[in-house]
């Protein structure tokens, strides 16, 4: 383990770059960023230690990063999931998504249960460990800022009846990815335009 971050990969996606608000705040992600908020019935959420090296090191959050260019939100949090965390694209059922927007960036985490059980395994330099976190301990580990911001409207969403053991599966098989956007206090449901349809039927079918 080394708190030094890796060689940067010369040939990395223009999206993997920094985004300046007027502000003078930083967003990772030029195209924007996206995560997977993995929710398994018996173990919690799969949990991410990140790096020391990376920003807010030491914490936790979910796997995720930034947007390639062209890369829908969907798309972009199955791909780092994977790539981080090794989670198996048919092992998840996305079923509800949340968009924080800065204007300038957003972040789109994208909940989905798990439909077939599997081990995450740590696929690069960014994950201290994984872990499979029950969801009433979340709020005891030390967080992300941005992910303890996010986890009250989360958990909301989690606890809606869609997401619920009982329905879950039934409801994401009859009905599109459900979008909510949020900004500080304020929260909404509603349908998720950011997706194209082919995007909302991902592991729907």
């Amino acid at each position: 383990m080394t708190d030094a971050p890796p060689p940067q990969d010369p040939n990395r996606d223009p999206g993997e770059a920094w985004v300046e608000a007027a502000t003078g705040e930083r967003f990772w992600g030029r195209f924007g960023a996206a995560g997977l908020l993995a929710v398994d019935d018996e173990r919690g959420v799969l949990m991410q230690h990140r790096a020391l090296w990376s920003h807010h090191g030491g914490t936790w959050g979910i796997p995720g990063g930034a947007l390639h260019e062209g890369e829908s939100a969907l798309a972009g949090a199955l791909r780092e999931a994977g790539e981080e965390a090794g989670v198996p694209v048919d092992a998840v059922l996305p079923f509800a998504a949340i968009v924080l927007d800065r204007q300038v960036w957003t972040y789109t985490t994208v909940l989905a249960r798990v439909t077939l059980p599997f081990t995450p395994v740590a696929g690069d330099a960014e994950s201290l460990t994984l872990a499979w976190v029950p969801i009433d301990d979340v709020e005891s580990l030390p967080l992300h800022p941005a992910f303890a911001a996010s986890w009250p409207q989360l958990t909301r969403v989690l606890d809606l009846d869609y997401a619920s053991e009982k329905h879950a599966v039934a409801a994401a098989a009859k009905a599109p990815l459900v979008g909510v956007q949020y900004e500080d206090a304020d929260f909404t449901v509603h349908d998720a335009p950011w997706l194209s349809q082919s995007q909302r039927s991902r592991n729907l079918d």
